[in-house]
């Protein structure tokens, strides 16, 4: 490692200790914040200044072992109450299970069907529909990296083969345009990571504020997420065909032996055998948020943070070739820890900030009443959506969400409203427009990763204006949709 970025990542780690330990000294009023309070925002903000400057892994332990420190609670509680959490044992098993798809090759044959549909052979805007799409889907139900894995070296192979350049206009709009994708898709499934992670922390800081739990449910999630994400894919794709227009006349003369040049061998057992398990799990995991009335969808539901660790005993048992179909020790191997522990903490944080003990929610009641006492609920829905379009592209997505959702809670407890629909939305919107800055995602910070490809310049450039896309259609088409179908 460089000299240069072990004496930054010193640097990060005394600013970040620094924000945690002297901000509860700091001689300021906050009307209502206990000095638990203070403790604990210290905590959260020099969390979140981790969280952007150094790896999340380290960040997040740092985080948890605080709070325990803290005079919140003792440590043995703080980390029961994290790692016994049930959403987050549900999402570490969930991780696993998902992983198996990488794992086991099954994300390339995905990617595959998507690359060598005849309908994008001679037609560019086909072919960069079918791939932004297909990134769209593939980071809902396979990975919300898989897409960049896959897509990214295919494209350059492509590029090269027919003559484009990196920085060119259509490569750097299509490049972009694959972690856009995956960022609009992550959000979708409402069984993973922070999709899941929001659900839950609504549930909890709904209780703390309102004294009953605001529940989501799963299937009107995903259908609102969906529908959500082919407008915004369909607009994006129409934008850059008649706004943007670049220069695609060299695809014209792609032909599909090219987009097949590396045919993958036919899937092999373990593959349909893990394909089969997975998809029994996922059906497993929307069923009862779609028809709650069958036999046996009350157990599942019920039983929902435990049916993933089902899945792994069956395929666990279950063999191929003489071999077991799953290894715990081949999925850990690329297990994405930075995520696990994000989610994890950031879990733990939501539930610590909104505890009455810290008196943070009466200290947002007093600081934000006068400033929504007089909106209606859609003028406060417009405003906690531009805004959260503009903190999330800044900092950590996750952790905006977990924000905005009890200014939301408290707000509609004023206003007499539903808060799920706006709460809904929100996180889902904040999850999927991050992607302008290095500090918003992962997909953002592995775009202007891409040196070789992108211009910093050119990413922030085209990523602005599909964001700016993305909120013009949150607020006509989300918005809506999140108040027709979230109850």
């Amino acid at each position: 490692m460089p000299k240069k970025k072990v004496e930054m990542v010193y640097v990060h780690f005394l600013i970040g200790l620094a924000i945690m330990f002297l901000i509860r000294w700091l001689p300021m009023d906050l009307p209502e914040i206990t000095p638990v309070g203070k403790q604990i925002l210290g905590i959260f903000i020099g969390t979140l200044y981790l969280w952007t400057t150094v790896d999340p892994v380290w960040s997040s332990l740092l985080c948890i072992f605080m709070v325990g420190a803290s005079d919140y609670g003792a440590m043995g509680a703080v980390l029961n109450t994290t790692f016994g959490n049930p959403t987050v044992v549900q999402v570490f098993f969930l991780m696993i299970i998902m992983n198996s798809l990488q794992v086991n090759r099954l994300s390339a044959y995905i990617g595959r069907f998507f690359l060598t549909r005849k309908i994008i052979i001679g037609r560019p805007w086909a072919f960069t529909a079918v791939l932004f799409i297909g990134s769209v889907l593939i980071a809902a139900f396979v990975g919300c990296f898989a897409p960049i894995f896959l897509f990214w070296p295919i494209l350059y192979d492509i590029f090269q083969d027919i003559g484009m350049k990196p920085k060119e206009a259509y490569p750097t709009i299509m490049v972009i345009l694959i972690a856009v994708g995956a960022a609009i898709g992550f959000p979708v499934p409402p069984y993973m990571s922070n999709g899941l992670a929001l659900i839950s922390n609504y549930s909890t800081i709904t209780q703390n504020i309102l004294g009953t739990s605001v529940v989501i449910n799963n299937a009107q999630w995903l259908m609102v997420a969906l529908m959500y994400g082919f407008v915004a894919a369909a607009a994006i794709i129409l934008f850059a065909k008649y706004v943007l227009r670049p220069d695609v006349s060299k695809l014209k003369n792609l032909t599909l032996e090219q987009l097949n040049k590396n045919p993958l061998p036919p899937l092999t057992m373990r593959q349909k055998m893990v394909a089969v398990v997975i998809v029994c799990f996922l059906l497993s995991m929307l069923l009862p948020s779609m028809l709650p009335t069958l036999p046996g969808m009350a157990w599942l539901s019920a039983n929902s943070v435990g049916t993933a660790i089902l899945f792994m005993v069956i395929l666990s048992v279950l063999r191929a070739d003489g071999k077991p179909v799953f290894s715990i020790k081949e999925n850990m191997d690329s297990f994405a820890w930075g995520t696990y522990f994000l989610v994890t903490s950031a879990i733990l944080l939501g539930g610590v900030l909104t505890n009455e003990s810290t008196g943070v929610i009466a200290f947002l009641n007093t600081l934000l009443a006068p400033v929504f006492k007089n909106m209606t609920p859609f003028v406060f829905s417009v405003v906690v959506l531009i805004v959260g379009c503009v903190l999330t592209n800044i900092c950590n997505s996750l952790v905006i969400g977990m924000i905005l959702q009890p200014v939301i809670a408290t707000y509609c407890l004023t206003a007499g409203v539903n808060s799920a629909p706006i709460a809904a939305i929100m996180s889902i919107f904040v999850l999927a427009c991050a992607i302008a800055t290095p500090a918003a995602s992962p997909f953002a910070a592995m775009l202007f990763g891409n040196k070789e490809w992108l211009r910093a310049k050119d990413i922030y450039k085209y990523d602005v204006m599909f964001v700016l896309i993305e909120l013009v259609l949150v607020l006509a088409v989300g918005l809506p949709l999140a108040n027709l179908f979230i109850h």
